[in-house]
């Protein structure tokens, strides 16, 4: 049987930000950030959306974030995390990516966020998405607490050999596997799949899209995540109402014989 993946970025293809900048603020408020480091952050997100963010500004961003962390609790990191996740991450999900990551369920698929982000980050957002797994930035953590060194940075062709690990690993035929990204970086990504889909490109991806044979995709409408996940009211109303019929049905055939 064929085993089958689709690997989904987070920033920009399943969220409509970046989940470090979004998570800058609880930071400050639980004492790990100064206000200069959250204006620096926010700059950083503003090019980030703006998508002119080049190698070197992501390289110089990859560096202060990497010196700011040096010292901070890790445990506190993911406390923070956990009850800050469904604030800050839950307005920019796009419906259209919740809906994907659905179908490939249905399909029989696994899924897997892939995101420079710090795994301490993206794991608690993969767990709301339903996602199987995933790959993310590792630090070195010693005594409980973040070096400032990284074991493995997820980025550019660093993502596409992990994703050929884990295929290795996990029996996944990467020839039917998918992923999905916005950045020209991830094009490594894309060509380790057989199905790459360039989701909401700019025109340096649009352009590499189009040679490489990649598909291409449009998000816009984000939504609150919790929303996305729920059954609207007429489904949850059908339901009950499927389940009365049942219970009527069974009470029905129990009745005592006259």
């Amino acid at each position: 049987m064929i085993r089958v993946a689709a690997f989904f970025d987070l920033d920009k293809t399943i969220i409509a930000t970046s989940a470090s900048a979004a998570l800058s603020r609880p930071f400050y408020d639980g004492g790990l950030v100064t206000r200069g480091d959250v204006l620096r952050s926010a700059y950083a997100h503003f090019l980030f959306v703006l998508g002119s963010a080049d190698a070197d500004q992501t390289e110089r961003m990859r560096r202060h974030l990497s010196e700011l962390a040096t010292g901070w609790d890790v445990e506190k990191v993911r406390q923070i995390v956990a009850e800050t996740v469904h604030e800050v991450i839950d307005p920019y999900v796009y419906a259209e990516a919740v809906d994907l990551i659905a179908e490939h369920h249905e399909l029989g698929h696994d899924v897997v966020i892939v995101s420079a982000s710090g795994a301490e980050l993206v794991e608690p957002i993969a767990a709301v998405l339903g996602a199987d797994r995933t790959i993310a930035t590792r630090m070195r953590v010693e005594d409980g607490k973040y070096t400032g060194e990284i074991d493995f940075y997820a980025y550019g062709e660093n993502k596409a050999a992990a994703i050929r690990d884990l295929a290795a690993e996990r029996g996944y035929d990467l020839g039917a596997c998918y992923a999905y990204t916005d950045s020209i970086t991830d094009a490594p990504m894309l060509d380790a799949v057989g199905h790459g889909f360039a989701v909401n490109p700019d025109r340096a991806m649009r352009r590499i899209a189009a040679e490489r044979g990649w598909g291409m995709l449009t998000f816009t409408r984000p939504v609150a995540l919790r929303t996305a996940l729920t059954p609207p009211k007429p489904v949850l109303a059908g339901l009950a109402a499927a389940a009365a019929l049942v219970i009527a049905w069974w009470l029905w055939k129990r009745r005592p014989a006259r």
